[in-house]
């Protein structure tokens, strides 16, 4: 076994960590656990903090349980929150739940025979049949409402300006919180519970539930929130979540989102969300500050994320995709895009929709009376005749040009560009 908390140490991935976690983990392999709420159904790139917690534990030699919380996403976790969540029915819980397990399963070993292989387990399966007299019976008791009061994310709630309050259901999150970690603690020997740092409070009522009926000894360890070096919030863009999800951002987006990371936070994230060993990051990060302006290290960073989340050849496609913008490419390679990404390249780019009846048709028609790519017909020919117009990123030097279907990119658009940088997108159907 490798030093579990001297990895994530150097990697800037500890806040706060229990007395004693060190000294446990370099005496034998032991089980830890990352609670997920299933919310939706993908991760997003905020998880992906204690998913790389759970697979440096795992590659520490280290038992790694990603616990996905049907029970607690039916209660919803006050912490960092300003109001009471919406709840989800048992049927999107139990879809999200398999969604997710796919996802964890890029990163995590499931299904080998070593003694570390991860562990899925699920919440709800345990509190389902649990009755409210039992719960508050066996373990309600042993914690103090003082002890809960104590916790930041119920005191900003109650002393907070937010008039909405605490509900019941939300005040006892950090009981049913602690009672998953005594339930791993006792069927699985589960010593160690990790997460963010806005999680220390309900981490360490589970540590202290555990200590109190079992009289036994558990852990914590915290990674701190990541921020961007801004101040912003990570992860987030003007279009909402960075998802792992092919379906909800594109591998295009997602390697796009990590190529235009500022040169600090590449400096931070290359440790946080790669494998990659010290002495390669530390001589990658003193290359890029050489020259900053190759973007060398946001390069690196943004193909091994995107290589461990969607595979090599996304990774290749989304390179590919990437130099379209930038005049490095030809029409094969346009060709090649599927819709998806063709439409995740030009988002933003304005659009027209034009009848598939009207093709074929000259290309002075198409864009300066079919569209408005061109103000007059006079305009397009004098730029066409002076190679200033390209259709699929071929130059149309030609005022005669017909544009037939054959010109169509994935059966229904046309990319027409107009000087440099000029993009628009014609939509036939």
């Amino acid at each position: 076994m490798s030093n579990f908390v001297k990895e994530l140490t150097w990697r800037g991935m500890v806040h706060n960590i229990m007395p004693g976690t060190e000294e446990q983990l370099q005496k034998e392999m032991t089980s830890a656990y990352v609670g997920i709420d299933p919310t939706a159904d993908s991760l997003h790139i905020g998880h992906l903090v204690s998913i790389m917690m759970l697979k440096h534990f795992q590659a520490a030699g280290h038992r790694p349980i990603a616990l996905v919380g049907g029970a607690t996403g039916m209660i919803g976790d006050p912490s960092m929150k300003s109001s009471e969540r919406n709840l989800l029915d048992e049927k999107t819980l139990r879809h999200n739940q398999e969604s997710i397990k796919n996802q964890l399963s890029l990163f995590l070993d499931f299904d080998s025979k070593a003694p570390n292989a991860a562990i899925l387990v699920n919440n709800y399966d345990w509190m389902k049949d649990y009755t409210f007299l039992h719960f508050i019976r066996d373990i309600g008791k042993h914690i103090t409402v003082n002890y809960m009061m104590s916790k930041d994310s119920v005191k900003k709630r109650i002393t907070g300006d937010e008039k909405e309050g605490m509900s019941f259901t939300e005040f006892t999150y950090q009981l049913v919180q602690g009672y998953d970690y005594l339930h791993l603690y006792n069927n699985y020997g589960c010593r160690l519970q990790m997460g963010g740092s806005d999680q220390w409070g309900n981490i360490t009522t589970g540590t202290e539930l555990i200590r109190r009926k079992e009289y036994g000894e558990a852990y914590a360890l915290t990674c701190p929130l990541i921020t961007k070096a801004d101040g912003g919030k990570f992860g987030k863009t003007e279009q909402g979540n960075i998802w792992l999800d092919a379906r909800y951002t594109t591998p295009y987006a997602f390697y796009q989102f990590w190529l235009n990371v500022s040169d600090d936070d590449a400096d931070r994230y290359i440790k946080i969300f790669t494998m990659l060993p010290k002495e390669v990051i530390d001589s990658e990060v003193s290359k890029h500050k050489e020259a900053p302006h190759m973007r060398e290290l946001q390069k690196l960073l943004a193909k091994e994320v995107t290589i461990m989340v969607h595979g090599e050849r996304e990774y290749e496609n989304a390179v590919k995709a990437s130099a379209i913008l930038f005049g490095q490419s030809t029409y094969e390679t346009l060709k090649e895009l599927d819709e998806r990404t063709f439409l995740s390249v030009f988002e933003g780019v304005p659009q027209f929709k034009i009848s598939k009846e009207d093709l074929p048709v000259n290309i002075i028609e198409l864009l300066a009376a079919k569209s408005t790519v061109f103000p007059s017909k006079g305009e397009c020919r004098k730029m066409v005749q002076a190679s200033g117009v390209s259709i699929n990123k071929t130059k149309v030097d030609n005022a005669e040009e017909i544009i037939t279907e054959s010109n169509l990119l994935n059966d229904k658009y046309i990319l027409v560009q107009k000087g440099k940088k000029n993009y628009f997108i014609l939509k036939i159907s």
